[in-house]
């Protein structure tokens, strides 16, 4: 059986750039197995595969090349961006059904957010085993680390370790120990590690970030919207950013270069963040097909 396969580049910083993810937009006669052969032979650290929902707009489901996981920001944005430019999804409020529960999903234009949930944090202290054991793990010493900001594990929907740097040049020249980070990331189950600064390419944004997510074959990647939104949480709670939107860059730092833009919205409650949206936009570059 042949399965057709949209290739769609999210979270693209003007015209260019973004983080590519495949897209299946029916989905509904594949099963598990099938969908992680496709996954290994589109060869994208993501594909999202789209079938009926009784609860929801539409299901979704991500495969990485080597296994399934509960949500993925970049697929997501490209799954409904895409629909919506095939006219199967109108704009406004949708939704999609996860393995882990349903998320609201916003379509604005040509634009597309998702909902994600509020962070919890779980320290990690710099000078203990843990925190020499991430320090060694992303190539660095304890003093190239940010003063007075802490690593944190933050979960909004995947958990992620954020590790703030003191300015580009800094995260620019990682090298990390792939392999301690997949350890790591095992031991903690995370998604990836997520290094920031708040040095930025364009004037006005928050952050500028790499991801790393060897546990899941990622070995680094151009745009995440699931860590982008733990990032947007702790630059609110730690680093006293107040405001509402946050802007994330991502993939300018790779080699080579794929920029990424993430817009992450904070919902507040009494001063405290209560859920968020992440998103923004896609191109559809290119299909295949493959065999299962």
């Amino acid at each position: 059986m042949l399965v057709d396969v949209q290739i769609v580049n999210a979270f693209i910083d003007g015209a260019t750039g973004g983080n590519p993810a495949g897209v299946v937009v029916d989905a509904n006669i594949l099963t598990a197995a099938q969908k992680l052969k496709v996954a290994k032979q589109v060869g994208l650290s993501e594909t999202a595969f789209v079938s009926e929902s009784d609860s929801a707009t539409i299901k979704l489901e991500f495969f990485t090349p080597t296994r399934q996981i509960a949500h993925c920001g970049h697929a997501t944005i490209a799954t409904f961006s895409l629909l919506r430019r095939l006219g199967v999804v109108s704009e406004g409020r949708l939704s999609k059904e996860t393995i882990d529960g349903n998320r609201d999903i916003l379509v604005d234009g040509d634009m597309a957010f998702m909902e994600q949930r509020a962070p919890k944090y779980t320290h990690v202290a710099p000078t203990s085993e843990l925190g020499d054991r991430v320090v060694v793990s992303i190539g660095l010493t304890q003093e190239r680390l940010r003063s007075g900001v802490d690593p944190y594990v933050v979960n909004t929907g995947n958990s992620f370790l954020i590790v703030p740097l003191p300015d580009e040049r800094a995260v620019t020249e990682l090298r990390p120990d792939l392999g301690l980070v997949e350890s790591l990331s095992d031991e903690l189950d995370l998604i990836g590690c997520y290094v920031f600064s708040t040095t930025t390419k364009v004037q006005g944004r928050h952050a500028g970030a790499r991801m790393f997510a060897p546990r899941f074959g990622i070995p680094e990647e151009a745009g995440t919207g699931m860590a982008a939104g733990p990032l947007a949480c702790f630059l609110h709670d730690y680093l006293g950013v107040k405001d509402r939107e946050v802007l994330i860059e991502q993939g300018w730092l790779m080699k080579p270069p794929s920029p990424s833009v993430i817009k992450v919205t904070l919902e507040l409650a009494d001063g405290q963040i209560a859920s968020l949206m992440a998103g923004g936009s896609a191109r559809t570059v290119s299909s295949m097909q493959v065999e299962v």
